[in-house]
C-alpha cells in the first residue's frame, strides 16, 4: 500500500472564507468554511493536515502576519509533503513574496489559492481554487506558487490583475 502524501492546508481567510452575517447583513471572516469544503472532496491518496492559523481578511494583514504565514509555511514544508496556503486575494502577492525571502529553494512546493468571490456564493471560485492547489501540490516541483483560475504561476514575480479579477505573471 502506497502511503498518503501529508499535505498541510494552512487557514489565513480572506474572501474564499467569508461567511454571511444576516445581523449585521455583510461577508465577514467569523467561521472557516474548510472544513465543509474539504468534506465534500474526494482526496485520494493524501491526507489533509488542517492549520488554522488566523481568519483576516488579507488587506487587515500587518508586517508580521505575513511573516507568521512565512515561517509558519517554512516550518509546515519541513514536516509535509507538500503546503497549501488558503489566504486573501489582496495581499497574497505579498505574502508570497515574503515566503520566496525566508525559503527560496523549499524542498517541496508551496501553493498559495483564494478566490475572489466566497466559498458561500453561488457564482464562487472558491472550490475550483482549492482543488486546483491541492493537485497543484502533489505534481509541482519544489518552489513557492499561486494557482487560481486554471493556471499556476511561480514567485517571485507574480502579482494580482484588478482589472481581469486573477494573477499574472509581472512583466520586467
Amino acid at each position: 500500500m502506497v502511503a498518503k502524501k501529508r499535505i498541510a492546508l494552512i487557514s489565513t481567510g480572506g474572501t474564499i472564507e467569508k461567511t454571511y452575517d444576516e445581523l449585521e447583513g455583510v461577508l465577514d471572516n467569523r467561521a472557516s468554511v474548510l472544513d465543509v469544503v474539504l468534506a465534500s472532496l474526494q482526496l485520494h491518496g493524501i491526507a489533509v493536515v488542517r492549520v488554522p492559523l488566523m481568519n483576516k481578511d488579507s488587506l487587515e494583514m500587518t508586517p508580521q502576519d505575513h511573516e507568521l504565514i512565512a515561517h509558519t509555511a517554512s516550518t509546515m514544508a519541513a514536516a509535509h509533503d507538500g503546503v497549501v496556503i488558503v489566504h486573501g486575494t489582496d495581499r497574497l502577492a505579498t505574502t508570497g513574496d515574503r515566503i520566496h525571502a525566508l525559503l527560496p529553494s523549499p524542498r517541496v512546493p508551496i501553493v498559495l489559492t483564494g478566490a475572489m468571490r466566497p466559498y458561500v456564493m453561488r457564482n464562487t471560485d472558491a472550490l475550483q481554487n482549492l482543488t486546483e492547489a491541492l493537485l497543484a501540490v502533489q505534481i509541482l516541483p519544489p518552489g513557492i506558487y499561486v494557482a487560481m483560475h486554471n493556471q499556476v504561476l511561480r514567485f517571485p514575480g507574480v502579482v494580482k490583475d484588478k482589472e481581469r479579477g486573477t494573477f499574472v505573471a509581472k512583466h520586467g
